[in-house]
């Protein structure tokens, strides 16, 4: 027996069910790995009990995962050494006094939420803070600014080929049933997803595009209007605002604005360098390959970086940068040992929940993964012979992917759980559909799993409950209700715009399509839609 029939979808749908409903994702993933286990230890809750901690140890018994693991709570303690530091109070005032005009000041906060791109809840934060005094000389209402922070966080961090965000999606992706098919490595295949994640880019381009336009529409007008008139920065009738940040941001006069920039482009260089490092030295087999040079004249560049270990890479990129960060503000005088120390401690305890989650979504993958023969519920089998034999078709699975990954990120309020919950899923019904259409694999596979990424980041950017929601309210020191009323209308066009791409780009069957078509859709739409409600006044540069 290779799968458990319908029974494997219990525990997806009893996990998704309870994070619908209780907006926990950490309790409804343990009980959907606790079902899971009860269904092939014959309904034994003792059996499946210890096959629940097997399981979860076992996801850590591996390389891969484990690198992974720490490489988040190194990235953690990156992002705790730089909050520290005060550089970038130092660098958002520096980057503040170069604009003088409303919208230079809105491209300003809009570039800073690019430069940040480590850390979603360190970029809604710091920048808040830092560019909340500039943006008020300007009369930009709290809530452009908390929505500019919202639009920098989660879409930008998703983005970024070295953050937390990507490894989590690789991870997910190498474990997913029918990715070893694609003949990618797992870094190779999230840098190809790139421009088919719709939603986050469109996202980018929203506030972007509004600054340049001078326009906007619906509640955000109505806030920019109460601004720019001097009747508030924040509309009362939604409540007080969230509050300033808790301890507020760190200054430092010591702290300069290189003291920001150089620990990123530090870790960016050193993620470049060691991507093809590990390959030439995974290449060394003692017998035909007895040096590096003799590696590195084995293989190209190009095949040096498709055959990466991403999760050493970026380990060993994050301890280097750690270390010579640390160093670096040190001989600056801008921390002393104790506080690097604290620093570190504060970040890797920041990471925590989002390593509980990943461990989980490891261990639930794994138990609906592995056929039953092996111990699993075999559910990648039973899926795709469903939707093989069903007559599914493979065009409409995208978008289809995209609604349900948007729902669920929605109500729950975090993309890391629907991650975990689509990617596994989604990876062996679109490889199986493929096969028996005679479709392009690679292409098919990166507009559906570029789906249930865009869809997931959808909640996180807007959803009440999102932690990056609350954290941009915070940041802004804006009521959390009105970020909420004047940033859903923005964050439903992007989605409904990114649904039409995800459509196309299933007709099509390719990636590139889609991207063309929703940048088309969006620019069209846009302006229909500003006129239809036309807002009450428009940004003065």
């Amino acid at each position: 027996m290779e799968h458990y029939g319908w029974l494997g979808l219990l525990p997806p749908i009893l996990t998704i069910t309870l994070a619908l409903v209780t907006k926990e994702v950490i309790f409804s993933l343990i009980s959907g790995i606790f079902v899971g286990y009860l269904i092939v230890s014959s309904w034994n809750p003792l059996t499946a009990l210890v096959g629940v901690t097997d399981g979860i140890a076992n996801s850590l018994n591996d390389g891969w995962n484990i690198r992974i693991i720490l490489f988040c709570a190194m990235l953690g303690a990156f992002v705790g050494l730089m909050q520290a530091t005060g550089a970038a109070n130092a660098f958002g005032k520096w980057m503040a006094s170069k604009v003088k005009t409303r919208v230079g000041t809105l491209l300003v906060t809009w570039f800073f939420g690019l430069v940040i791109f480590i850390d979603d809840y360190f970029n809604s934060l710091t920048i808040g803070t830092v560019m909340r005094p500039v943006t008020d000389e300007q009369k930009i209402s709290r809530a452009k600014l908390a929505y500019i922070l919202d639009s920098t966080a989660a879409p930008v961090s998703v983005l970024a080929p070295i953050s937390s965000w990507v490894v989590t999606i690789m991870s997910l992706v190498k474990g997913a049933d029918g990715f070893e098919k694609l003949g990618v490595s797992e870094f190779t295949f999230f840098i190809m997803l790139i421009p088919i994640n719709l939603y986050a880019i469109l996202a980018i381009l929203m506030v972007l595009y509004t600054t340049l336009r001078k326009k906007d529409f619906g509640p955000m007008a109505v806030s920019e209007e109460r601004a720019m008139k001097g009747l508030g920065l924040y509309n009362e009738s939604y409540g007080q605002p969230t509050g300033e940040v808790e301890g507020g941001i760190v200054v430092n006069k010591r702290a300069k604005p290189i003291d920001m920039i150089f620990p990123i482009l530090l870790l960016v260089c050193l993620a470049v360098v060691f991507f093809p490092v590990t390959t030439y030295l995974g290449a060394i087999d003692g017998e035909n390959i007895v040096s590096f040079n003799q590696a590195v004249n084995s293989m190209s560049l190009g095949e040096a970086f498709n055959n990466t270990d991403a999760s050493k890479a970026l380990f060993y990129a994050s301890i280097f940068s750690l270390i010579f960060s640390s160093l670096y503000f040190m001989f600056r005088r801008i921390l002393n040992v104790q506080q690097v120390g604290a620093a570190i401690t504060a970040g890797i305890k920041s990471m925590a929940p989002a390593l509980i989650i990943l461990t989980l979504a490891w261990t639930i993958g794994g138990i609906i993964k592995t056929p039953a023969s092996e111990g699993g519920l075999g559910l990648s089998i039973y899926l795709s012979e469903v939707v093989t034999s069903g007559g599914f078709p493979l065009w409409l699975l995208p978008l289809v992917v995209f609604l349900i990954a948007a729902l669920i990120s929605f109500a729950t309020g975090t993309s890391w759980g629907t991650f975990s919950i689509m990617i596994p899923i989604t990876m062996p019904i679109v490889i199986a559909l493929a096969e028996k259409t005679g479709a392009n694999l690679m292409n098919s596979a990166l507009v559906s799993i570029g789906a249930a990424v865009g869809g997931a980041i959808f909640g996180d950017h807007c959803s009440p409950i999102s932690d990056t929601t609350i954290l941009s309210s915070t940041g802004a020191s804006c009521p959390h209700l009105e970020h909420v009323a004047t940033q859903i209308p923005y964050a439903v066009f992007c989605m409904v715009v990114s649904a039409i791409g995800y459509l196309i780009g299933g007709l099509f069957d390719n990636p590139y399509v889609a991207l063309v078509a929703a940048i088309v859709v969006f620019i069209i739409s846009f302006e229909i839609v500003s006129r239809i409600f036309k807002p009450k006044a428009e940004l003065k540069s």
